[in-house]
């Protein structure tokens, strides 16, 4: 089967969507797939057409940037090239272009599924909401236009404005997480490199520096749980410098986590390959996800941690809390409430023992190789359909 993949941003820009995307793609390719990922060429340096793992990948030039957005002007004349050629596709949401792209797939009749991965929710100001109203509208486009949607868990779909609009034709399928072996040493390193032994317990928080992410919320968690646990660490694993949008938001918080940093309470990590992030979370006592809108729609670095056997405090947003609440390991807070966070990282940390999961079990459920199976198995009933 040939499948084209359409998303806005592809790696190497590191995002829970981007990740998702790689994995899928990835997967497909193994299983014998024609694969063709487009995408735009946000960053000049990157090449306009390669190979990655088996998936042929094609950058279409940027010409401006819209808040977190791209203008590609020759998008469509390369989308309707590339739809033909292929038998299926598949549009990563949220993304400006996928109305034109869903309407390509209607026009050649491809079958066009959309996996649906948050809800846009861009911070107060006049042109935010603009540009709000503008992706919301492209985004119920692309929803009429395509003929399934797919998203991450029912209690996300059941809490969305958007996907409660199309029911019908929606379906809920895990996303592919996977991670790889640590090489040799590598934690013991990794340990060693962060003080690990010496500053426990090792709070981590994996995720790019932006605003919905709620680091505020775990910067007002810390005094309380470092009055039991006086050498306590937060580990901060992800792109925190230079995240598009969000300088202000980052500004607004720096003088506070210096604070940390200097005391050896935070450290900033950076962004981490998967290699690094399989040496990481062994080194954790608990991951958090304190997110606060419904941008983040499962939290896929939830399953990464437990999958190495540690536990997780999200956020009770919708489809956030599902992976705590369908695997036991760890304990949900409430939204945006800083004392609750320090509740409930303290309750798993006073008793690690209680919120293991079934490592085994997890890896099966979310292997890419059977989310890239219920992938086709969608595509063959909407084939059979047309």
């Amino acid at each position: 089967m040939k499948i084209l993949t359409v998303l806005t941003y592809y790696r190497p820009h590191t995002s829970g969507l981007t990740i998702y995307a790689e994995r899928l793609a990835r997967a497909f390719a193994k299983r014998g797939h024609q694969v063709t990922v487009m995408t735009t060429q946000y960053d000049p340096s990157l090449k306009n057409e390669e190979t990655i793992d088996g998936v042929k990948v094609i950058r279409v030039p940027v010409a401006a940037r819209v808040s977190k957005g791209v203008l590609a002007p020759t998008f469509g004349w390369v989308a309707t090239k590339l739809v033909a050629q292929h038998d299926v596709v598949q549009l990563h949401l949220p993304q400006f272009d996928a109305p034109g792209v869903a309407l390509r797939g209607r026009l050649f009749g491809k079958p066009t599924v959309l996996t649906y991965h948050c809800d846009i929710l861009l911070p107060p100001g006049l042109f935010n909401r603009v540009v709000n109203t503008v992706v919301d509208f492209q985004n119920n486009m692309a929803g009429m236009l395509a003929n399934h949607i797919v998203t991450y868990t029912q209690d996300y779909a059941d809490n969305s404005p958007y996907l409660s609009r199309y029911a019908s034709k929606l379906t809920p399928i895990l996303p592919p997480v996977e991670l790889p072996t640590p090489l040799p040493g590598a934690i013991e390193a990794f340990a060693e490199a962060h003080h690990v032994k010496e500053r426990k317990p090792v709070i981590g928080m994996a995720t790019r520096f932006a605003s919905e992410k709620g680091v505020e919320v775990l910067l007002g968690a810390l005094p309380t749980i470092l009055k039991k646990y006086p050498k306590a660490q937060v580990l901060y694993a992800g792109q925190h410098q230079n995240v598009m949008g969000e300088q202000a938001y980052f500004d607004r918080l720096a003088p506070q986590i210096r604070e940390y940093e200097v005391s050896g309470h935070w450290t900033f990590l950076g962004n981490l390959d998967p290699v690094q992030m399989a040496a990481y979370y062994p080194n954790l006592d608990v991951l958090t996800v304190p997110s606060l809108n419904s941008t983040e729609a499962f939290g896929l670095v939830q399953i990464e941690a437990m999958m190495n056997g540690v536990p997780c405090v999200p956020s009770a947003l919708p489809g956030v809390r599902q992976p705590v609440l369908m695997h036991g390991a760890g304990r949900v807070s409430k939204i945006g409430d800083s004392a609750d966070l320090a509740e409930a990282i303290l309750g798993v940390l006073d008793e690690p023992g209680k919120y293991h999961a079934d490592v085994a079990s997890i890896k099966k459920s979310y292997d890419p190789d059977s989310i890239a199976e219920e992938y086709e198995k969608l595509f063959a009933r909407l084939k059979r359909r047309k």
